[in-house]
């Protein structure tokens, strides 16, 4: 089983907002999860992303994959391997 660090869409039409998740790779977008382990928002002025390190740090450490996205957004926090 493959685990991904991904981001989850939630909200309205044309207001998104994202909660970072880890889920095995082969469930859909929006569907079952592991657990949660963050928020981003790009929609406001400033960009709002909170993510809780020591759980990203442990699951990096287990193997899982972050995407592209989610990996650019570790990197800017501080993030990583």
């Amino acid at each position: 089983m493959a685990v991904k660090i991904r981001l989850r869409r939630m909200g309205q039409k044309k207001a998104p907002f994202y909660r970072v998740i880890v889920a095995d790779e082969r469930s859909p977008r929006d569907g079952r999860f592991i657990e949660e382990i963050g928020i981003y928002d790009p929609t406001k002025a400033e960009k709002v992303f909170k993510v809780d390190e020591e759980l990203a740090k442990k699951w990096l450490a287990n193997g899982a994959q972050p995407t592209e996205t989610v990996a650019r957004l570790f990197k800017q926090a501080g993030i990583e391997k």
